[in-house]
């Protein structure tokens, strides 16, 4: 029953993690069409360290930001910001369909690498329902694969290395229980990067736009917080599924704020997509749920 609860409230922090995540996908394609990267990210970044800062100060969070293992945080912290720079670039020259084309490949790509990073074993099955997943998310791409371009191969790189992240903050929580250094020093690594590249992009802004730079900081914050902490509750190959309901925020997101309407093959996709990660998750809380079996004693 302990692993039942645990792995039920993992998945209900993944959900909510897509939710947070998908409206500051949102305001970076907003973001986007008018200023650089480094505006965006620099400010965000700044923004995010002063709230881990200030969520440290909290009698019950109170753990310092130490971490017990500065390589893979070097590492997080790197691939996290190359990540989001990928991402920066592949919602300016894609609709969202196209870019979720790539995040579908994430359970595939964390299966992947959960086994020489984090010596997890897939069974047999996860993989049945990481290739539905697969084949979902080529219905989202509605022109198969012809006309790729920047934005595709921007979309990939962002995809590889934001995996990498987060399997290392599976590996990391596995040696330390303070998810609040793992939400600070990638974004302290964005905010120095970006930083020092903003004087030479920066544009003036009015309050509205930094009024979306500071929602952007904060459903980010919060976002990736509750994702350091589902990734200690379940398996990378569980969660990553899962967080595939970012397809179906964006198909909202996308419809009422940027008029992507997206045709049937989308919804298709979004249904394979969703249903192979509650495939994934009962095949990881299914054991665990199980009697186990009688052992009957014979008399020799």
């Amino acid at each position: 029953m302990i692993a039942l609860r645990t792995g039920l409230v993992g998945a209900g922090l993944v959900v909510a993690y897509t939710a947070l995540i998908s409206g500051a996908d949102g305001i970076t394609k907003l973001i986007a069409g008018s200023f650089a990267a480094p505006q965006l990210y620099a400010i965000s970044g700044c923004i995010v360290v002063l709230l881990s800062l200030l969520a440290d100060r909290h009698p019950r969070q109170r753990r310092g930001l130490r971490t017990s293992c500065p390589r893979a945080m070097a590492l997080r912290a790197g691939a996290t910001v190359l990540a989001v720079l990928g991402f920066f670039h592949a919602f300016r020259l894609l609709p969202f369909a196209d870019v979720f084309l790539f995040v579908g490949l994430i359970p595939i790509l964390a299966a992947l690498m959960s086994g020489p990073i984090l010596k997890e074993r897939v069974r047999p099955a996860a993989w049945v329902a990481l290739m539905a997943a697969f084949i979902g998310v080529l219905c989202l791409f509605p022109q198969g694969w012809h006309g790729i371009g920047a934005g595709h191969a921007w979309a990939l790189m962002a995809v590889l290395l934001g995996t990498f992240s987060m399997v290392l903050a599976r590996f990391i929580g596995r040696y330390e229980q303070n998810a609040l250094a793992q939400v600070f020093y990638p974004n302290l690594a964005i905010a120095v990067v970006m930083g020092a590249a903003l004087p030479f992009v920066w544009r003036d802004m009015g309050l509205a736009d930094l009024g979306w730079i500071l929602g952007y900081a904060a459903l980010l914050f919060v976002a990736r917080w509750l994702l350091v902490v589902a990734l200690r509750m379940l398996p990378a190959y569980t969660v990553t599924p899962l967080m595939n309901l970012q397809f179906a925020w964006m198909v909202i997101i996308g419809a009422v704020f940027f008029g992507e309407f997206p045709g049937a093959g989308t919804y298709l996709g979004v249904a394979i997509v969703i249903g192979s990660g509650m495939f994934l998750l009962w095949d990881q809380l299914a054991p665990a749920t199980k009697p186990a079996p009688t052992r009957f004693r014979t008399d020799p």
